[in-house]
């Protein structure tokens, strides 16, 4: 009787065909979406994975950075409601953050790497 021979369990969470494991692209677009409610969100996610998945990496930091600049981008603006430019600009940042944050979402449910535009790197 031929012995049945198993292929060994692959660690790596990248499928043959190129794109992250759906758990992977689950997380990738929770980190994301996470970050409409903060900073925290993409924080854990991208610590508890990044030295477990290459695409959690990336697109954790991604989101993490973004939502940093985003931060200090609401406090100079809300510092700027002194001058009254800020009542213009503080609205204008948070439909910005919720629109770009459920287009990485979607990008990442896909497996696609999204890069935030104007976006500081403080991680990379």
């Amino acid at each position: 009787m031929p012995e049945e021979t198993q292929e060994p369990v692959s660690p790596d969470p990248t499928p043959a065909d190129g794109l992250p494991s759906a758990e992977s692209r689950t997380l990738g677009m929770l980190a994301h979406l996470l970050g409409i409610m903060g900073f925290l969100g993409p924080l854990i996610i991208w610590l508890i994975k990044k030295d477990e998945d290459p695409f959690l990496d990336e697109q954790g930091k991604e989101s993490l950075n973004f939502q940093l600049t985003m931060l200090i981008a609401l406090i100079i603006s809300g510092l700027s409601t002194l001058i009254c430019i800020g009542f213009i600009t503080t609205p204008a940042l948070v439909i910005a953050d919720i629109v770009l944050c459920i287009m990485a979402g979607m990008k990442a449910n896909e497996g696609i790497s999204y890069r935030y535009p104007l976006t500081i790197r403080f991680i990379k």
